[in-house]
């Protein structure tokens, strides 16, 4: 039975070739991986690709010959080279293809062959796909494209070695060196064939082997295509213009139709946030500023089918937005232009917009507000433009000059940056750099306008003593100006400040707890002071004690304070008066002057469309949320990672979209700001302080969260819903805070 077995599945020797992969998972927030491939057959037969450093879409165009059988199992592994040695790390991604299947690509020539890498069973997300081949030994090498990571090395000895002790017999596969005989670049040639269905086309690689490319589907198959109930199409009257071929290096042989084809999209704006790049070789690509990637796919031909409004909704939905227009592409998919701001969008400003039925009502609704902010005509850009010119090593100085020497309306122009000796065009790529590094140099503690908040060193609060410059009133205002500029011009800030902040732009009242990031040793003591009887315990009148650089000033609380004592019966309105003047009262100067230059440009009225947290969004943006690092330097009391309701929190927060998650963040955290190391350097009110969470409440009651600790109180829910319910619940409709 065993030699019938044999016989009826001999052994074949086939050619495959690793050309690379494209779009690998990023698992490190600062770093990329060194990826590489392992071939095994069976278990038994492996061998590796030479490692390639710092690459999301390596490439490696080495070919191997193997020796496989109808009921063979081939795997192809990517790895990351700095982290395979080490348990549950440095995995990438795997495809297995059976021998059968190999055999079949091999004798039809299918020489590039692209799959989708998948998980193994450490449940690692993985992402990406990987581009190989297979072909017959009597066939020449295949032609591989040329390699855009040329940063390779191969492995030792020893590291080769280390992939697999299972798998260290070697014999039987044999790797054959990839050495192109020719520098040039290979073109196809056309053939006109009338013949053939409706977009499809013949062509000639440079071996002189005909392949078909469907226009249709844009892919390229060895077969030629049938017609398939319908009938030879009639040459036309006149030849159309013929499609032109890609030639620049690419895995795979992709074909684009010339600008004069009626299906061209280079009429379809882009949508908000992407922007197209070349290559040196002049190839194009796309950047997605949202999700920081970059893709050789146009994301205008992945956009969805147009959807037309019904015109009972259309006209409910009112009048557009002022300065917003709607146009037609030539596919005839609606789009919306903002001549405000010179963008386009595909989404209505008049709809709110990824809102899902629970969502919170207008008040809570940022997006919406945004909306509205925005289309108010008061937020217009005016005609005309307002240069800045700065030198990069002067650029708060220059800044200060430039955005001084004008009037709030000059600066509500289009704004221009330049940067000397520089010859950068400033279609929002420049202005945006120059906020990013203005407010790292005006928040910068040192210069002492602010300072940071009691709780870390990223979030800010003004500074009291500033006074010892004589110009910080003017500074101040500088500052106001420059959140207003911001605001006004779409750009964001890297500057978080504390909570009571942003209550006193609203013009809110301040409690107890705005206190705690000011001063929490105060804080603590008017705690204990609300929560206990302080008769014949403390002996305070109505003022306060403060260091003016090694001098004691005090000052009263309300006039003749230094002569009513804190009773008992007045100790509650002791702790306002107390929180008025810490928060306030004893910066007023600095925080008026502020104001006079934000309001110059953005109106009280809109900004108080906004509540605090809104604000800081507004502000400061929404910080991307890395949710792979989330869960790295996340700890747990009382629970295991493991544990079913932890796994149902991570499946939950991952299916949210940014707005939410930055809010849970916010909740729990005091802040939706990310340090720049990630959440390892989450800071809590004694030092770095992780984010953790704790087996704690009742699975009826509602998360609880600990800010001065980065913790959230996740009761032990019994199914995923109640914990949804109870979570969204929590970050979108509670508010303030309570003591244990």
């Amino acid at each position: 039975m065993a030699s019938s077995s044999r016989l009826n599945d001999p052994d074949r020797s086939i050619r495959v070739t690793l050309f690379g992969a494209h779009g690998l998972v990023k698992r490190d927030l600062l770093g990329l991986p060194d990826p590489f491939a392992v071939l095994t057959v069976d278990g038994e037969q492996t061998s590796s690709t030479a490692v390639t450093k710092k690459s999301l879409s390596p490439s490696w165009n080495q070919t191997f010959e193997i020796t496989v059988k109808q009921s063979s199992m081939i795997a192809i592994q990517v790895f990351d080279y700095r982290k395979f040695k080490k348990r549950d790390q440095g995995f990438l991604g795997i495809i297995n293809i059976g021998g059968s299947e190999a055999i079949s690509h091999a004798q039809n020539h299918h020489e590039m062959i692209t799959k989708d890498l998948t998980m193994s069973s450490n449940n690692l997300p993985v992402y990406g796909r990987i581009i190989f081949g297979f072909s017959l030994l009597t066939e020449p090498i295949p032609a591989a494209p040329a390699a855009t990571d040329t940063d390779t090395f191969t492995m030792s000895a020893a590291d080769a070695a280390h992939i697999s002790a299972a798998n260290a017999n070697n014999q039987g596969l044999r790797r054959v060196p990839h050495c192109p005989t020719t520098t040039a670049r290979p073109v196809s040639t056309i053939a006109t064939d009338d013949s053939l269905p409706a977009g499809f086309e013949r062509r000639t690689d440079p071996q002189g082997r005909a392949y078909y490319v469907d226009h249709n589907t844009r892919t390229t198959t060895w077969h030629r295509p049938q017609f398939q109930n319908q009938q030879p199409p009639r040459p036309p009257p006149s030849a159309a213009a013929a499609p032109t071929v890609n030639s620049n290096p690419s895995p795979a042989r992709t074909v684009t139709a010339s600008a004069t084809s009626p299906t061209s999209i280079t009429d379809i704006p882009l949508p908000t946030g992407w922007e197209e790049r070349r290559t040196p070789e002049g190839r194009p690509y796309f950047v997605d500023h949202h999700t920081r990637t970059t893709t050789w796919v146009d994301p205008r031909r992945n956009a969805a089918a147009p959807v037309a409004l019904p015109p009972s909704n259309t006209q409910q939905l009112g009048p557009l937005p002022s300065g917003w227009e709607m146009r037609l592409t030539s596919t005839s998919r609606v789009y919306f232009v903002d001549h405000n701001t010179r963008t386009t969008s595909w989404e209505d400003p008049r709809l709110p917009g990824a809102v899902d039925d629970n969502a919170p009502q207008y008040k809570r609704d940022y997006r919406r507000k945004v909306v509205y902010f925005r289309s108010q005509p008061k937020m217009r850009v005016l005609p005309g433009k307002v240069d800045v010119k700065v030198k990069r090593t002067r650029i708060l100085e220059d800044s200060y000059t430039s955005v001084m020497e004008k009037t709030g309306e000059e600066l509500k122009k289009r704004l221009i940056v330049n940067f000397e000796g520089e010859d950068g065009l400033d279609y929002g790529g420049v202005s945006r750099e120059w906020f990013f590094l203005l407010s790292h140099e005006i928040f910068n503690p040192s210069y002492g306008l602010f300072q940071y908040s009691t709780h870390d060193n990223y979030t800010l609060q003004i500074n009291h003593q500033s006074y010892v410059n004589p110009d910080h009133l003017s500074y101040f205002k500088f500052i106001g100006r420059c959140l207003g500029l911001a605001i006004f011009h779409r750009r964001f800030l890297d500057a978080y400040f504390v909570p009571s902040f942003y209550k006193m732009m609203l013009g809110k009242h301040m409690s107890l707890v705005d206190l705690e990031s000011i001063d929490a040793d105060l804080h603590r003591s008017l705690v204990w002071m609300l929560d206990n009887d302080i008769t014949d315990v403390l002996e305070e009148t109505f003022t306060t004690t403060e260091d003016r650089f090694g001098e004691l000033v005090t000052m009263e609380l309300k006039p003749g304070g230094e002569n009513i004592a804190v009773t008992e019966a007045n100790k509650v309105e002791y702790v306002d008066a107390v929180v008025a003047y810490r928060i306030s009262t004893r910066v007023k100067e600095q925080f008026s002057a502020f104001m006079s230059g934000l309001l110059e440009l953005i109106p009280s009225d809109l900004i108080n469309v906004f509540d605090e947290r809104e604000l800081e969004l507004l502000i400061g943006g929404m910080a991307e949320i890395d949710m792979d690092d989330w869960t790295k330097f996340t700890d747990y009391r009382g629970y295991e990672k493991t544990d079913q309701v932890i796994e149902w929190f991570w499946q939950c927060i991952r299916s949210w979209p940014a707005e939410r998650k930055s809010r849970l963040l916010q909740f729990t955290t005091g802040t939706s700001r990310v340090p720049v190391n990630g959440f390892k350097d989450l800071q809590g009110s004694d030092g770095p302080r992780r984010f953790t969470i704790e087996k704690s409440g009742d699975p009826q009651g509602l998360p609880r969260s600990h800010t001065c600790f980065n913790r959230l109180d996740l009761p032990p829910y019994q199914d995923y819903e109640s914990l949804e319910t109870k979570l969204i619940y929590a970050i979108e409709e509670t508010e303030g805070f309570g003591q244990e």
